[in-house]
């Protein structure tokens, strides 16, 4: 069975594998004539240009991309960046005589090409009727809304049609049963221009089912049809950062954010990494302009009323001490590379940012989650098919979830961010005056904590070895601990 990637779905469906990467279609010549003088042209790439966030600024900038070759596709003055695209392999260069310009990176390795992408999912059959007693006729395979008491929570709030979640991913199906009512096609747009785009077909899924199945997760409708959501009365926002090759660009990712934080969401939901690269460092001029970009975007965000929650990854890497990476960039041809703790993990690592370990159905790290002292902030069910079978007809391991015409299971980091980002829109819900700070305090808060193992090595041949840093209150593995949907309502 195949897969999209994504990667805080690299390790989405059938066991390790979702993870969000591939490449936009746009025609060949997009960019502009290059000027007189000017190397052959290169592939077509896209970059993120930083400056100083005021309307001279910004347009000054403007006109300095024009003059080295390139064309403007986005421009948010609120933070001081513009997107441009160029095949002037010296365009970077260029643009770094500018005085007008604080920074400049290439957003990608690989030039903007159209792409396809398999994501097949396990799927499960519809239901054909709700039981006799009114409950959903798949409840009994939630093994994850049961760990953390969602059936609990629900006997007091389903959560508030004034929170809006953004579901920042591959897009929402909108006319699927247990969704249609929750998605607000106000709010939702489609990023993977640059720039926001409202039209309705441009932020529906098209090849990857994973927004979707987050979007089931958080909120998934009450009625008897199939599964039931965290926060079943919110709002969800689509916001279409995964391109049909899987990729999510930082500029799709910093048009979403600038798009959360302009309509003041509540939460937003970031089961990815932002590629290329699975850790940007400073020392590269490319990766610290994305890192600028990136960062500025989150934190407009932020000031904007959002909490922003993500995924840890499904490395099984230990974030607190970074070394190497083997994996990027992951659209052209992956080098390995040493690295250290000031290299970052795109949305995860950036301050303010809710990160989300997995858990399976005893409670134990998913084998595949990623980890680390000081990083992790709690702990989700994302799902362990190899080590942790739950006691449920299907015996699945996975999380069942929303897909378009149905349901599938699917397992990773990706899964569990969405069951933090459910439990904090009710707690958005519960608590309305509460900001992205208090939310996040508010999200610890509530958590059950769960200490570190003695050892964990679930194959016993170190394959998945981890080591656990850390008190029972605050570790490496679960952070403040496992999420409690019951606690949240209260």
């Amino acid at each position: 069975m195949s897969v999209p990637r994504i990667r805080r779905t690299r390790i989405a469906a059938a066991c390790l594998a979702l993870a969000t990467a591939g490449a936009i279609a746009l025609p060949a010549g997009t960019a502009a004539a290059a000027p007189q003088g000017a190397q052959a042209a290169g592939p077509l790439l896209s970059y993120v240009v930083n400056t100083k966030a005021n309307h001279g600024q910004v347009q000054k900038t403007e006109r300095e991309i024009a003059a080295a070759g390139g064309t403007v596709v986005a421009s948010y003055e609120q933070i001081g960046v513009v997107i441009a695209r160029s095949d002037d392999p010296g365009f970077a260069a260029a643009l770094r005589k500018s005085n007008a310009v604080q920074s400049v990176g290439a957003s990608r390795t690989k030039g903007i090409l159209a792409t396809e992408m398999d994501s097949a999912v396990e799927r499960v059959a519809t239901p054909a009727a709700a039981p006799s007693d009114g409950s959903e006729p798949l409840w009994a395979n939630q093994w994850d809304m049961r760990q953390i008491g969602v059936d609990r929570a629900h006997q007091t709030s389903l959560g508030s049609r004034n929170v809006v979640v953004g579901v920042l991913d591959s897009g929402v199906d909108a006319t699927h049963e247990e969704l249609a009512a929750n998605v607000d096609p106000s709010l939702s747009a489609s990023c993977l221009s640059g720039k926001a785009d409202q039209t309705w077909a441009a932020w529906q899924p098209t090849t990857s089912d994973h927004g979707t199945h987050v979007a089931g997760t958080i909120a998934a409708a009450k009625n008897g049809k199939g599964i039931e959501g965290i926060a079943p009365n919110v709002r969800i926002a689509a916001v279409k950062v995964v391109d049909d090759g899987g990729f999510i660009y930082p500029e799709y990712a910093i048009c979403g954010f600038v798009w959360a934080g302009q309509h003041h969401f509540n939460v937003t939901n970031n089961s990815y990494y932002i590629d290329p690269w699975l850790f940007n460092c400073a020392g590269d001029p490319d990766q610290a302009a994305v890192m600028t970009g990136v960062r500025r975007a989150v934190e407009f965000s932020r000031q904007g009323g959002v909490l922003n929650v993500a995924a840890a990854g499904n490395e099984n890497y230990d974030l607190a001490h970074k070394t190497t990476d083997t994996s990027s960039p992951d659209d052209t041809t992956p080098v390995e590379r040493q690295i250290d703790n000031d290299c970052l993990s795109l949305p995860t690592e950036l301050p303010g940012v809710v990160v989300t370990t997995s858990v399976g159905v005893k409670g134990d790290k998913s084998y595949y989650s990623s980890y680390g002292l000081g990083k992790a902030t709690v702990a989700a069910p994302g799902g362990d098919r190899r080590f942790q079978i739950p006691d449920t007809p299907d015996q699945n391991g996975r999380i069942l979830s929303t897909v378009r015409g149905g349901y599938a299971y699917m397992q990773g980091t990706s899964m569990a961010s969405p069951h933090a980002a459910g439990v904090a829109a009710l707690l958005a819900s519960t608590h309305p005056w509460a900001g992205p700070d208090a939310l996040r305090a508010l999200l610890m808060a509530q958590a059950d904590a769960h200490a570190c193992p003695a050892s964990f090595d679930p194959t016993g041949d170190g394959a998945y070895k981890a080591t656990c840093e850390g008190v029972t209150a605050y570790n490496g593995f679960y952070g403040a601990g496992i999420i409690n949907a019951a606690k949240a309502v209260r």
